[in-house]
């Protein structure tokens, strides 16, 4: 027993000597980790120390690697001997009762192998970066029969990214690159590449020897097993964590999975192939929450709504299991928006100044979805913004999408605005949008599965308008902050989009103000607007409709009305014309 409570033993392979490392509640469920090439038990150290809190945690160095003998010869690391391996450590670890299976690139590959020819040991399985090789094969064949342009372009991705795999079955160089110090490079890569620095036992000083030795795992059944692929299925209940960056397995391959495994679970996540070293608080905690739904223990209801999400089924909503925060939700777009989302699945927070209008859109958006949760908040309100995010956080757990629609309208000469006037609308219009992605961003990003922001700008951001000078300046700025977070939160899974909609027919020409006139001027400048914002005929509807395109399609910039468009283009194009249009006078 070693000072961290991990019990070190060895099992009697197939032939081999199995070094074996136990961990944890040993009246908790059991999970067998299995590691990848070329990595030995301590790649999961992270991942099982999170893990042993409340289950029995059981690691191996599988035969070739770590303090597992290294038989010579590719026959020595055929499937059948890995299974026979895999059965010696169930036997010794867990005898009579079955395990959660955890597999990362070939410790999954080697993993599926087992849960389809002898499921009766696994109570569930969860996969990282290493697909079935049969199943691929059949993806495979099935993108050549029918070569659209999609199909080739993922096919060739896969290809391309199985670079090493040809490699690996050319005679002596893989081996000579491993002794000759390829260990150094790769060590730097998974640093520079994966963001996963060098740490004690990880990658193993026994790299080189491992390394050589591994090779043998692609020789004895790669190109076998492609070129004659198996029926694989299993009805284990199956959880695919799929890395987004994965630069060895494309995540298409998770495509026509279901047919193999009726009972899936796909939970994609940004981050690259080492993503058991890269993020292992989210891989502990979704592999922990696969075996408690597994096991019939108690779920919160964020994680029951992240499962649901996580589910495939025919029948899903897309927006199945996703939660969504709609700001300005009381009417026109806002209220669209969450309708939208909520047909779709979501279930959603609707916020708004007005609470008695953030509880019509709430009943609404139940009538067609899951249940939703009105909330009062004034956006402008920094204090009040940080309670409400914390509330969120707390109630109903991170948000997926959050949508940043609150806005007032004001126009005008730019002398005839005051400071006053000039505080509000930047408070509601920028700051209301600064709040609500900073809070809920860093929740996004504290959580580590991603997420979307939504900030709605306008065709004023880049139409410039002699009476619109405090509007199309607060546009102009939640446009470039839009695209500014777009860099910054990139790398973090976030999309985020400005909407810019242009005219449509909301209740917000009916609210806005019109500065340097008398109060039945602007009464009736309210009207004139509202009459033409109504001629023009383009409802909230169609607006929410391209903000939930733009989620799904991750859209930078999303003009939506015709005009929206032309300004846009004309922007681009001809902004002197753009500026000589902007004196005109509009009556």
């Amino acid at each position: 027993m070693s000072g961290t409570g991990i019990t070190t033993g060895t099992v009697r392979g197939d032939g081999v000597d199995l070094a074996v490392y136990e961990q944890g509640d040993r009246s908790g469920p059991t999970v067998l980790l299995v590691h990848g090439y070329p990595d030995t038990h301590a790649v999961w150290d992270e991942v099982a120390e999170r893990l042993a809190e409340r289950h029995h945690v059981v690691r191996y160095d599988v035969r070739g690697a770590g303090a597992s003998s290294r038989p010579a010869g590719r026959e020595h690391y055929a499937f059948e001997r890995l299974m026979a391996d895999l059965r010696a450590v169930l036997d010794a670890t867990s005898p009579g009762r079955p395990v959660h299976l955890v597999g990362h690139d070939w410790g999954s590959i080697q993993s599926w192998e087992a849960v389809c020819t002898m499921p009766e040991r696994f109570a569930s399985f969860t996969s990282m970066s290493g697909p079935c090789l049969d199943h691929v094969a059949l993806w495979t064949r099935r993108h050549a029969s029918r070569p659209s342009p999609g199909n080739i372009r993922r096919g060739l991705g896969q290809g391309l990214r199985s670079w090493y795999i040809y490699l690996f079955q050319t005679p002596l160089l893989p081996e000579l690159a491993w002794r000759a110090g390829v260990g150094r490079p790769f060590t730097k890569a998974l640093e520079l590449g994966e963001g996963v620095p060098a740490r004690e036992g990880h990658p193993a000083r026994t790299l080189a020897k491992d390394g050589a030795a591994g090779v043998g795992l692609y020789r004895a059944n790669m190109l076998q097993r492609l070129r004659r692929p198996q029926e694989r299925r299993t009805d284990v209940p199956t959880q695919v964590i799929v890395p987004e960056r994965d630069l060895f397995v494309s995540p298409h391959l998770v495509r026509g999975l279901a047919g193999h495994v009726p009972n899936l679970s796909l939970r994609p996540v940004p981050a690259g192939h080492w993503v058991v070293r890269s993020h292992p608080d989210v891989v502990a905690r979704w592999i922990g929450e696969h075996i408690t739904q597994v096991e019939g223990g108690a779920l919160t209801a964020t994680e029951t709504r992240e499962l649901r999400r996580a589910r495939v089924d025919r029948d899903r909503r897309p927006f199945e299991g996703s939660l969504v925060v709609v700001t300005g939700a009381g009417s026109g777009i806002g209220r669209a928006t969450a309708l939208a989302f909520a047909e779709r699945g979501a279930e959603v927070i609707a916020a708004d100044l007005d609470p008695e209008r953030a509880e019509r859109t709430a009943v609404l958006t139940g009538l067609v979805g899951p249940s939703a949760h009105p909330y009062r908040i004034d956006v402008s309100d920094a204090a009040a913004m940080e309670d409400f995010a914390k509330n969120v956080l707390h109630e109903h757990g991170v948000p997926d999408v959050v949508v940043n629609n609150a806005g007032i309208g004001m126009a005008g000469p730019f002398l005839d605005h005051s400071v006053q006037d000039w505080q509000r609308v930047l408070d509601v219009n920028l700051w209301g949008v600064i709040h609500g992605s900073r809070l809920f961003a860093a929740q996004m990003v504290e959580r580590g599965q991603g997420g979307h922001i939504v900030n709605t700008a306008s065709a004023a951001a880049f139409t410039p308008s002699r009476s619109l000078s405090a509007y199309a300046t607060s546009k102009a700025a939640v446009l470039m902050l839009s695209e500014c977070l777009r860099a910054e939160l990139a790398g973090k899974g976030i999309g985020v989009s400005a909407i810019c909609p242009g005219i449509v027919n909301t209740n917000i020409t009916r609210t806005s103000r019109f500065v340097g006139m008398s109060g039945r001027d602007e009464a009736a400048n309210r009207k004139r607007a509202a009459r033409a914002y109504a001629m023009r005929n383009f409802g909230p509807e169609g607006v929410a409709e391209r903000i939930v395109a733009a989620v799904r399609e991750d859209r930078a910039l999303v003009p939506v009305t015709p005009e929206a468009h032309l300004s846009y283009l004309n922007s681009r194009l001809t902004p002197r014309l753009m500026r000589l249009t902007a004196r005109l006078k509009v009556t």
